[in-house]
């Protein structure tokens, strides 16, 4: 004989006083992430289902993550959550988000009703104060109730100073977000960070609470170098994985697709991807001998620079070729900066955004891309391949590195959802570069699995009650 029960959308903090199930005891007092936020006090009409879900959720956790894939609407639920907080404290939230996306979270801001204004160098306005990750220095957490980082996975690509910087401050204000697409394949150092920068389990707790170190490279399943010393890699301890996974869904949500959380599909179908493989034979073989040598296979990284320094011009013209007549914007990703100034020269009307370039030189670059006043962008990855919504685009040329991270950030501008167009990607590389290739395939299938891992896991009854997604009726046994 079973009882029916009305299960909400969202998982419910247990009512102060309630007697609860033994199991239920000892798993809130596990390194599960406890709720310490509050009921949801607005939520637009102009959110999809799943998108006011995971706002639901995240205010009630209070400290949270949303690993979310692009075009999925992280900024709106930011946003959202965002004016939650200010609603809920009467105080401010500090929104950070990578270069030249401020300008865009303003326009998602005014779409979706809330109140957010720019600060570049540490003004204080009523609401949602949106800045860069790099003017973090002007602001006091003292001055805050909530902050919220936007595309968190950036962080890598900040010095250290700057990491522990954002950390210390999100440690210092109650209510605290983290939105990013998707960790690297096996990238669990990001998940650590992201845990002790939202106030649970510390970095180095989590390694040492769920992974045992040793000497080996860093290769297989669940394996990976964390720092440590040269050639440390750390392993799950055995049958650590699974309560791993349940950890990280007590303070994330992860979803690729709406039906992850058991909505619709729908209005969430991307186009067609081709990426095609450009390679270019050497001009100028390494000294001494007969072949080129494939660093990923065997040659060291300082052989794999040699052969890119050597093909610098081959590829670049070769890169120039295929976006130099065809009328639509197109993007290039470099990596050095001869190749950036070289492939400017060689495309006409191409604008290069650089180092260089001053911070708002860079916004004015981007923001006149996305209004389709330049068609051709050329500029590095760790400069603009996070955060921004290319949709106009539907063709990219890049220069591959061994990091998937960057190469799923920088095809990500383009194919996401929203984008109408099959979308190409050109990648170009040395002949002694083919390694790179076969390397960014095998990671993205680590990527998969991780991700699926944290999907799977999310929905198992271990971490959140099978079913609660949408209302439903449930049927639970009496004897529970």
């Amino acid at each position: 004989m079973s009882a029916t029960y009305r299960v909400s959308a969202i998982p419910q903090p247990p009512a102060p006083g309630r007697l609860v199930p033994y199991e239920e005891f000892l798993r809130r007092k596990s390194q599960h992430g406890a709720p310490t936020g509050f009921a949801p006090l607005w939520l637009p009409p102009t959110l999809f289902d799943f998108q006011a879900a995971m706002v639901e959720w995240s205010l009630r956790q209070g400290r949270a993550a949303l690993l979310e894939d692009c075009g999925l609407g992280k900024s709106a639920q930011e946003l959202v959550w965002a004016e939650n907080v200010v609603r809920h404290t009467g105080r401010r939230v500090l929104l950070l988000t990578p270069l030249a996306v401020g300008a865009q979270m303003l326009r998602e801001a005014e779409k979706f009703g809330v109140e957010a204004r720019r600060s570049l160098r540490g003004e204080l306005h009523p609401g949602v104060v949106v800045a860069n990750y790099e003017r973090l220095h002007h602001f006091d957490p003292a001055d805050f109730a909530g902050v919220v980082c936007d595309e968190g996975s950036i962080l890598k690509s900040f010095d250290g100073v700057t990491r522990k910087a954002v950390t210390e401050f999100m440690r210092a204000v109650p209510y605290r977000l983290i939105g990013t697409a998707n960790a690297a394949p096996n990238d669990y150092v990001e998940l650590g960070t992201c845990s002790e920068a939202l106030g649970h389990l510390g970095y180095m707790d989590m390694l040492t609470r769920f992974f045992r170190n040793e000497h080996g490279t860093a290769q297989g399943k669940g394996a990976f170098a964390a720092g440590g010393g040269h050639g440390v890699t750390w392993r799950f301890k055995g049958h650590a994985e699974e309560p791993f996974w349940r950890w990280v869904t007590s303070w994330a949500r992860a979803m690729r697709r709406p039906s992850d959380l058991g909505f619709d599909d729908r209005d969430f179908a991307l186009p067609p991807l081709t990426e095609r493989e450009h390679v270019v034979g050497e001009r100028a073989r390494p000294e001494g001998m007969l072949f080129d040598v494939d660093a990923a296979r065997g040659g060291s990284l300082a052989e794999q620079r040699e052969a890119r320094k050597r093909t610098l011009r081959a590829r670049c013209e070769l890169a120039a070729s295929l976006v130099a007549g065809t009328g639509e914007p197109a993007v290039v990703w470099c990596n050095l900066n001869p190749e950036g100034e070289l492939l400017a020269r060689l495309i006409p009307g191409a604008v290069e955004v650089s180092g260089a370039d001053p911070d708002e030189a860079k916004e004015e670059k981007f923001t006149a891309f996305a209004a389709g006043e330049i068609r051709v962008l050329v500029t590095k990855p760790k400069i603009g391949a996070w955060g921004l919504n290319w949709q106009h685009c539907a063709h990219t040329v890049t220069f591959p590195t061994h990091s998937y991270e960057q190469h799923y950030q920088y095809v990500r501008r383009f194919w996401r959802f929203g984008q109408r167009r099959p979308v190409d990607v050109d990648l170009v590389v040395a002949d002694g570069e083919r390694g790179v290739l076969e390397s960014l395939r095998r990671k993205g299938a680590q990527a998969d699995r991780m991700f699926a891992a944290l999907v799977a896991h999310m929905r198992d009854g271990a971490a959140v009650p099978r079913d609660v997604y949408g209302d439903r009726r449930v049927e639970v046994p009496e004897w529970l």
